[in-house]
């Protein structure tokens, strides 16, 4: 069997405020394999924000080890953590995260910058990508002219840039009505269709719904982990 492209070893995470020591996670173990589409779930305090986290290499565990794509991460350094999130990992946050100042294109070429790309290249990647969302014709538009769903669009497209080893979308949907929502949904699907890994954060049933698996966390520990049979599957024609 291959192995995962991200394995967790008993993580633990505490923060500490003075001598007191409040455990967030206490000993999560899991494997994801290349091309799962993953939703984590849990109840506010149930520890999936800080796994998120941690899976996303913006924090580091108390104790345990954490293996991305056949490195250790768990005790790597902020500057090399730094490399292996532009590298390994494409974010997808609730607020976008876009800068105002900045195109779409824009946007979605910065995190080639700190690759090295010459600007050329950036901006014929970006727009490549921006295909792949169906913006091409936004991509001179800053995001203050573009509507949400349009503007997570962009930050999915900037998420793809550099093919990462895994999509991280956290509440990919929070910020959207519903039609839009699934909208979302359905591009994240294609993405993870063509040979893409995902790992979705959120707390509402009907978006975990379109996951391959869904894990459950609650009180710092993960309460069930199970395939999801039939995911829900929305390709609006194109």
């Amino acid at each position: 069997m291959m192995e995962p492209i991200l394995k967790l070893e008993n993580i633990l995470k505490s923060y500490f405020l003075g001598k007191h020591e409040l455990k967030v996670l206490k000993g999560v173990t899991m494997d994801i394999q290349k091309n799962e589409y993953v939703a984590l779930m849990g109840p506010s305090g149930s520890g999936k924000s800080t796994l998120m986290n941690i899976l996303g290499c913006l924090d580091s565990p108390t104790g345990g080890r954490y293996i991305l794509n056949g490195k250790d991460v768990s005790k790597m350094h902020d500057d090399e953590l730094a490399a292996v999130r532009n590298k390994e990992i494409g974010f997808v946050f609730q607020q976008f995260n876009l800068l105002p100042r900045l195109t779409a294109a824009e946007n979605v070429a910065l995190p080639l910058i700190y690759s090295g790309v010459s600007k050329k290249d950036r901006i014929e990647r970006a727009a490549a990508v921006l295909a792949k969302v169906k913006l091409e014709d936004r991509m001179h538009h800053k995001p203050n002219e573009l509507s949400g769903g349009q503007c997570q669009r962009v930050a999915i497209a900037r998420a793809l840039i550099n093919n990462p080893s895994i999509i991280l979308a956290d509440e990919p949907t929070g910020n959207l009505d519903s039609k839009t929502s699934h909208e979302i949904m359905e591009i994240l699907g294609k993405i993870h269709d063509e040979g893409n890994t995902v790992v979705l954060v959120t707390h509402e049933e009907d978006i975990s719904s379109f996951a391959h698996r869904i894990v459950r966390l609650k009180d710092g520990l993960i309460e069930s982990d199970k395939k999801n049979l039939s995911p829900s599957l929305i390709y609006a024609a194109s």
